[in-house]
């Protein structure tokens, strides 16, 4: 083989095995991204529905909170199912012939209103539930106050959460 055939099988062993590091080193990073994907899944209130959460306390805290957190759900429903009228009042606007964007922007402004308010009546339920727990309870049901969680497989048999969860109004740790 000749000198110019040298240079050219050197540049082409050079160039695949640059290729083949550079697949190695993607493949590396898409490993550590799915490990920390899964680490970061498996965080309490990330990967576990909220009831879940407190279903795993003891019965009388357990009975206790959920008590407090349904009061609470239902105090601020009101709020969400205000927040749902005004959000379908202003489809219905939108879609009709008088459309008026000044009154369809009002109408979401006082939709999101609403839900904001809802929302803080239910984390604000959810800590005044929380601060008469002892701080090892109180610890194990931090996660209820994450607003990232999965919906329940299975509803719980209590009619009055079937009620609240057919109004469409969120969970009451949200």
């Amino acid at each position: 083989m000749n000198g110019k055939g040298l240079r050219i099988a050197l540049a082409a062993s050079v160039a695949l095995n640059i290729f083949a590091v550079a697949g190695a080193g993607a493949a590396w990073m898409a490993v550590q991204r799915v490990k920390e994907a899964t680490a970061e899944a498996r965080q309490p209130g990330r990967s576990e529905p909220v009831w879940s959460v407190v279903e795993a306390r003891p019965p009388a805290v357990r009975e206790q909170v959920k008590r407090d957190l349904r009061a609470t759900a239902l105090e601020a429903r009101p709020d969400f199912e205000e927040a749902r009228a005004a959000r379908r009042e202003a489809i219905a606007l939108t879609r009709s012939d008088q459309f008026d964007a000044v009154a369809v922007a009002a109408l979401l402004e006082r939709s999101r209103a609403s839900e904001m308010r809802g929302r803080a009546r239910l984390e604000a339920g959810a800590v005044e539930t929380l601060s008469r727990l002892d701080p090892a309870d109180r610890a194990a049901l931090a996660p209820i106050l994450s607003r990232h969680r999965s919906k329940p497989k299975e509803p719980p048999s209590d009619p009055a959460a079937a009620a609240h969860r057919s109004s469409g109004a969120p969970e009451p740790a949200a």
